[in-house]
């Protein structure tokens, strides 16, 4: 399942690529009645590898490795906007001889619609999906358990409000969303037997991105659903990446994730990945 999920995703960015190439690729936005495409896909690939032969002072073979696709696609024409953006990551790592364990997994796409009545605020809706490639397992000394699967959790988030742009480089929006959690054989926190929980309530996402210096920038995004329910009952993402291009294809990443869900798990999740490989932008 796995390969076949990775085969779809690599033809379609192919597909894609192909299509906004044939469309009029890079076009500055305009305000014309037939308006424009915006795109931007980039690849990544890291690769971590050790190894010791009689080292004294020991230390464990290392091999570890990450694949991902950041992607955005704007259309504007006169005061309609339509942003699709796509994150998709899948990684490995193998210790010692613990065999491979996974690292990294996450499927994200986005899709919001925007139309421009004002110079600040502006009406929107909104969809976003989220879920994984493939099987998750936690790792204890003598077992090993299965905790999750593609699908199991899925999120689904429709939502409408109104967003603002205030100044280059940050956008937040805020209004009321419909949040459905898909899960299978691992239901958390759920009565036995159901596979879906859904909730109203108000969602909030706010985005940030700055260049700090010529070659590093910071990228931030906080993502707040509350049901309205209780104050502890609030799903939080929140994602900080600092990244620094070092070649023109090879950049150094600091991302960090925290993630809180109580229809998931009782307890905040919390990720941190420093990562060197190489950086491609295919459109």
């Amino acid at each position: 399942m796995l390969v076949l999920r990775v085969i779809f995703l690599f033809f379609f960015i192919i597909a894609t690529t192909q299509f906004l190439k044939a469309t009029g690729n890079g076009a500055e936005p305009d305000t014309s009645a037939d308006g424009s495409w915006q795109s931007d896909i980039v690849g990544g690939f890291t690769l971590t590898q050790a190894q010791f032969d009689n080292w004294v002072q020991g230390g464990e073979n290392t091999l570890a490795w990450q694949i991902s696709f950041d992607s955005n696609f704007i259309y504007r024409a006169k005061k309609h906007k339509w942003t699709n953006g796509g994150d998709f990551k899948f990684g490995q790592a193998r210790i010692g001889g613990s065999g491979t364990q996974k690292s990294s997994d996450e499927i994200r796409i986005e899709s919001v619609y925007q139309y421009t009545i004002g110079a600040h605020v502006n009406p929107f809706i909104s969809v976003n999906f989220q879920t994984q490639f493939t099987r998750g397992f936690r790792y204890e000394p003598d077992t090993t358990i299965a905790v999750s699967d593609f699908m199991d959790p899925g999120y689904f988030t429709l939502g409408a409000g109104a967003g603002s742009n205030p100044f280059e480089g940050f956008n937040t929006r805020i209004g009321g969303a419909y949040k459905i959690t898909v899960v299978d054989q691992f239901a958390r926190n759920l009565t036995d037997g159901e596979r879906f929980a859904t909730e109203f309530g108000v969602s909030s996402v706010t985005h940030y991105r700055k260049r700090l210096t010529e070659n590093m920038r910071l990228t931030t995004r906080l993502e707040v659903f509350s049901n309205l329910v209780s104050f502890d009952d609030v799903d939080v993402r929140w994602d900080v990446v600092i990244s620094a291009q070092v070649t023109r294809y090879i950049d150094v990443r600091l991302n960090t994730e925290l993630f809180y869900d109580k229809s998931v798990s009782l307890k905040r999740q919390l990720k941190q990945v420093l990562s060197l490989g190489l950086s491609y932008t295919f459109i």
